[in-house]
């Protein structure tokens, strides 16, 4: 079946909700959201505006008719209206609140943090305030926070008011009673929007200044009105460059100015040759040709061995041959499983400098450099202050609005799933400081810009820097961060300690009210509701301190704050020294877009814990940015490094880039002991397996540091999927394609959207709302972000692009109503009878969201890449405790069992995904059920030197030999791994002991509750892991020596136990039997030495710090009590006894 057009689809797209709509089909919703702004009076008392009464203000009959249809060119895009301008001071000052049965409001704040905002982005920034006596409004001011002045007297005035006087006092000045030059609000804002970059010379007054810019010429409306637009003279004023093979290019000599800085010559562009974005770096074959034939003969030995001891039982015990060939079958089973996905180990490189040629560069169509890079939505999710410090948010933060991304393309949106004022206010904090750090990461490019990373580092700090006040700004601006910390420490007890004193006030006003209506009568103790205010004086509409109704963490209203308003296009450079902690003159000051979100609550609705948060951000940033990509973090996981988005960007915008449905990052973590006792950092996983998995289809998603492409979550086809076949490792046996005649006659702009589980299936786009919801601007912005996200159109092999320039554009001002569908999207009931969950977004219905995102994505045809930096590109914490980590296996490994006995089990891929892509989600579900097999495998020792028998009837040649090969081929293949993948040896060894540690304690016990899951629906729970503050004061590794009892600990500890008792007793036994049988007693002590030796750092981790004496001294004490006394009965067994066999107390029956 053919595809439809691009065009049909945007069309359907945006007509979808209406035919759903008339159709009946849409779910039962709460009434209309409808947005009320309140300003607040000095009275304390709020004056209402509704939308209506905005729209007729800054509305007027002069200017509604009139269009100009003028081709825009590259640097002159179609201005927006400027009362959207002066709405978006509203609304980036504005608290949104509403959700289920709610209306949704905009609450004007006076005052966001109790310390100063001095950013003009900033919400509750400070500003003068209006001179009209009765108003407390702002001023109104210009995109650098300056005050816009229409009269020459100075005379300060508010928007409102100044509407007022326009309206209805004819023009005259309420200051000096004159009547205003400019009479004409848009031309005002206008005029003082061409304010210069850079502070005015200090010569010319501020009387001057305004003088000089009213008598400038007439606004584009009033030359609309005159009807006398001259299209020649904005042809001019752009240089009439539309893009190479215009009929104005400039002449070779330039233009009649002499400025032709910005444009370049035709014949620069036909030198330069095309060049990727990333490169693929094989891995060589010196090294890989070995491994792949290891792992061949490893398999060809293991077949030949398990046959062999099939073959030869042991007939003196044959349950304990039994049990052996069992699990090893299972172990041969598993590496294999493992083992296969590494056969095409690749490694990626990618280039900077490319980029900026493309994309940064003046070309033929970006005559002006502008960026042409995709905007990147960032999501940083939290949950819990408590466990998660609002200082590591904070830090995170920071490091994202400082990377190095155009600002204008950056928004940053922060989840907090527990709706707590505390994350809002170190939200609102981190943004004031936003406007010290990001300026001086900028000038001096400081690298890591984590601000406590890098005043932490050991480090010379002084080290490539060139600018001499690099000494004295660092010094400034450590100071400004130590007091930011200070500020963030105290925000909890002057968060509790501003709501006691309002608390205490209400409860006097209305003890006065009760004493003023019942004056005769005793006075009885007023009870209100203890509430937690904000810093402007009003009810913080999230989870209060003291739990309430509608106010908890399971029953609250969505709420959601612009921090940090949109950023003009243009560069905005700070001011001098004089006037600024640090001299930012020639540094542009803009911050990206920061908002706070915190989806709605109710109770009867499942949140789906982390998956809904991100889902509730998916929405909501579709509506407010639209960014085509999106870059997950987690609050402890920050940007290392600041050029992390425009790698990832690379892969994106490569040729073929389109077909790549998220970009992985490795994981990388600081604070962890030198000799990583329980394998942290996990290199070889993200190291060896990722890589491997990047010569498939691509790496799995792990939860953290991924750039998504946002359609991909959305849950559509890749373009081109019915080209590929499933195949099955094209790095090593090639790939072959296979092309439908249909779909290669196919326009490229006609596949761009595809979604359907079956090849010949569409996505029916009328139906769009019972997937997305009923959001028209959802459902409008798809199209929006699919065309954006495609890569350059500069090169005939690149498919589905787009033409270059085509991002220049300023992206739109947020508004009102759109902050009011953003509420809308975010609430408890948006979800309901849609596919949120079920194909699109992140996946529902497992505690590893993560994985099954990732899978659903490769099981629909898409493609994933692995980017490996220079230097890291994230970095995060991770528990150093051993039973945080047993926690921390425990909540992956149940996740896999959900996997298995799911419907996003590998065994029910599609064709679209590779067969050893498929092994590996395969094994990603399997590898918890391993733990069963390994128990008992690890108690196998123990009953051998208990029994006096062993796994085999005698140790022979043969099986001594296969014993040495599978062995050795271990070795080798361990050695040559570590060589392409460039971990350590010791690191692998760590991987190993604590595969064992987890797998007969947090493995076995997942598979437990699994399976107790499935069969008898017994819901799983799991406690938010705690992240370090990281106070200076305390030891590093404190954690790391703290013995905190779980019962995940009980098996590896019996496993010990038993280990240790049987050694002592089959030694004792074989010393004093007449026939010692040796052989029988150094096959046991031997994988019983192997046992303990992987449960060494389990066993470390047990003892606690050195110097102490925690309570498990005693317990070995017992043990070791215990198998002294087994042993002196060994050695003298009770009177009557066979003495000829000595021991024999402890054969099995």
């Amino acid at each position: 079946m053919a595809s439809k057009s691009f065009k049909a689809s945007i069309s359907d797209l945006s007509t979808a909700s209406d035919v759903l709509d008339s159709q009946n089909g849409k779910p039962p919703l709460p009434p209309q959201a409808r947005v009320t702004f309140a300003r607040r009076t000095s009275s304390g008392r709020y004056v209402n505006f509704s939308r209506d009464d905005l729209d007729s203000e800054l509305g007027s009959s002069d200017y509604l008719n009139y269009t100009v249809q003028l081709p825009p060119t590259p640097d002159n895009q179609p201005s927006n209206p400027v009362s959207q301008k002066v709405e978006e001071q509203y609304v980036s000052s504005s608290l949104f609140t509403g959700g289920y049965n709610s209306i949704t409001r905009a609450h004007l704040m006076d005052k966001v943090i109790d310390s100063d905002a001095n950013h003009p982005q900033m919400a509750g920034v400070k500003g003068s305030s209006c001179a009209i006596n009765g108003c407390d409004g702002k001023a109104m001011s210009d995109e650098r926070g300056n005050d816009i002045l229409p009269c020459e007297c100075d005379f300060k005035i508010c928007r409102d008011c100044y509407i007022d006087v326009l309206k209805t006092g004819e023009g005259i000045c309420p200051g000096c009673k004159e009547q205003y030059k400019t009479t004409d609000l848009n031309e005002a804002l206008e005029n003082w929007r061409s304010l210069p970059q850079l502070p005015p010379p200090s010569g010319m007054s501020k009387s001057d200044r305004r003088l000089s810019l009213m008598k400038s010429s007439k606004s584009f409306l009033m030359r609309n009105q005159t009807g006398d637009f001259d299209h020649n003279r904005w042809l001019f004023e752009t240089k009439g460059t539309y893009g190479y093979g215009n009929a104005i290019w400039p002449k070779e000599d330039g233009f009649e100015n002499g400025k032709d800085d910005d444009i370049v010559e035709p014949s620069e562009f036909m030198n330069k040759p095309w060049r990727p974005l990333t490169r693929k770096l094989k891995i060589p074959a010196a090294i890989i040709s070995p491994y792949r034939l290891l792992i061949v003969v490893r398999m060809v030995v293991l077949g030949l061995f398990l046959a062999w001891r099939v073959r030869h039982p042991n007939n003196d015990a044959v349950w304990l041959w039994g049990m052996s060939v069992v699990c090893e079958i299972w172990f041969a089973f598993s590496w294999i499983l493992d083992q296969l996905p590494k056969l095409c180990p690749i490694n990626r490189a990618t280039d900077l400098n490319v980029l900026k040629d493309k994309f940064e560069t003046p070309n033929p169509g970006n005559p002006t450099g502008k960026s042409d890079l995709p905007g990147i939505d960032v999501f940083v999710s939290t949950a819990d202050p408590e466990k998660e410090p609002p200082l590591v948010t904070a830090n995170t933060i920071l490091s994202i609005l400082a990377a190095d991304y155009p600002v204008e393309k950056l928004a940053c949106y922060v989840s907090d799933d527990g709706g707590a004022l505390l994350t809002f206010e170190a939200m609102a904090e981190a943004a004031s400081f936003a406007n010290l750090w990001v300026p001086f990461c900028r000038k001096h490019r400081i690298e890591p810009r984590n601000p406590e990373t890098y005043f932490s580092l050991k480090k010379d700090p002084t080290k490539n820097k060139v600018l001499t006040d690099f000494v004295k700004d660092r010094r400034r601006v450590k100071r400004e961060y130590d007091e930011f910390k200070v500020r963030i420490n105290s925000l909890p007890d002057s968060i509790r300690r501003r709501s006691d004193a309002y608390h205490a006030r209400e409860e006097l006003i209305a003890l006065k009210e009760q004493r003023l209506k019942k004056e005769d009568e005793p006075v009885e103790a007023v009870k209100i509701k203890k509430a937690t205010w904000m810093a402007d004086g009003t009810h913080w509409p999230g989870t209060w301190l003291t739990l309430a109704a509608d106010h908890s963490k399971g029953d609250h209203a969505g709420i959601i704050q612009v921090m940090l308003k949109p950023p003009s296009d243009e560069p905005l450079c700070g001011i001098g020294e004089e006037y600024s902690m640090i001299d930012l003159s020639n540094v542009d000051i803009r911050l990206p877009m920061l908002v706070y979100v915190s989806r709605e609550k109710r109770p009867g609705y499942d949140h789906n814990k982390k998956a809904g948060a991100m889902n509730a951000l998916v929405r909501a940033s579709a509506i407010m940015s639209n960014g085509p990509f999106i870059l997950n973090l987690d609050c402890d996981h920050y940007i290392y490094n600041s050029q992390a988005m425009r790698e990832g960007m690379c892969f994106m915008m490569d040729r073929g880039g389109d077909r790549i449905c998220y970009v992985q990052f490795p994981q990388r973590f600081e604070g962890i002991d030198p000799s990583d006792r329980y394998a942290n950092r996990n290199t070889v996983f993200f190291d060896g397996n990722m890589r491997a998995l990047d010569g498939l289809q691509g790496p799995v998603y792990v939860g953290t540091g991924c750039l998504f492409r946002r359609i991909a979550l959305y849950g559509f086809d890749p373009p081109r999927a019915k080209e590929h076949s499933a195949g099955f490792c094209t790095c090593c046996f090639g790939r072959h394609r296979k092309k439908h005649a249909a779909i290669a006659n196919t326009p490229e702009e006609n596949r761009a959207l595809r979604m359907g589980d079956s090849d010949d299936e569409e996505m029916n786009l009328s139906l769009a709302p019972k997937m997305f919801g009923n959001s028209n601007l959802l459902i409008d912005s798809i199209p929006v972000a699919e065309f954006q996200g495609r890569p350059l159109a500069d090169h005939p092999s690149v498919k589905n692009g787009r033409l270059p320039g085509a991002l220049t554009i300023p992206r739109e001002p947020l508004d009102a109503s759109t902050i009011a569908e953003a509420i809308s999207v975010i609430s408890c009931w948006y979800e309901d009878k849609t596919e949120w969950g079920q194909r699109v977004g992140w996946i529902y219905g497992s505690v590893t969201e993560d994985v099954v995102t990732g899978y659903r994505m490769h099981n629909r045809g898409w493609k994933s890449v692995y980017c490996v930096t220079k230097r890291d590109a994230f970095r995060g914490t991770a528990p150093i405790n051993l039973t945080d980590r047993l926690h921390q296996v425990l909540r992956w490994a149940t996740g896999s069992v959900e996997i298995f006995f799911s419907r996003n089990n590998a065994f029910l891929a599609s064709s679209r995904m590779k067969v050893l892509q498929r092994l590996a989600y395969l094994n990603v579900g399997i590898y918890p059920f391993t733990s069963v097999f390994l128990i008992v495998y690890c108690f196998l020792p123990a009953l051998s030197l208990f029994s006096g028998q062993f796994i085999v009837q005698t140790l022979n040649v043969t099986f001594l030999i296969y014993l040495l090969i599978i062995t050795m081929t271990l070795c080798a293949l361990a050695v040559l791994e570590v060589k392409w993948s460039g971990i350590e040896l010791e690191e692998w060894w760590r991987n190993e002991q604590f595969w064992l540690i987890g797998g007969t304690s947090a493995h076995l016990a997942a598979v437990f509750q699994g399976l107790l899951k499935v069969i008898a629906g017994v819901e799983i729970s799991f406690t938010l892991t705690s992240k370090s503050a990281g106070d200076e004061d305390d030891d590093d590794f404190a954690d790391l020596y703290m013995v905190k009892w779980t019962s995940l600990m009980i098996p590896p500890i019996v496993i010990i136990m038993v280990n240790l008792i049987a050694i002592a007793v089959g030694v004792s036994r074989t010393i004093y039997s007449v026939i010692p049988q040796w052989s029988r007693l150094l096959g046991g002590v031997f994988f019983s030495f192997w046992v303990l030796a992987h449960l060494y750092p389990f066993a470390k981790g047990l003892m606690g710090r050195r110097g102490r004496t925690p309570t498990i001294v005693y317990v070995w004490s017992g043990l070791i009590a215990i198998t002294i006394s087994l042993l002196w009965v060994a050695i003298n067994p009770p009177s009557g006894g066979n003495q000829n066999q000595i021991g024999g107390s402890f054969q099995f029956p």
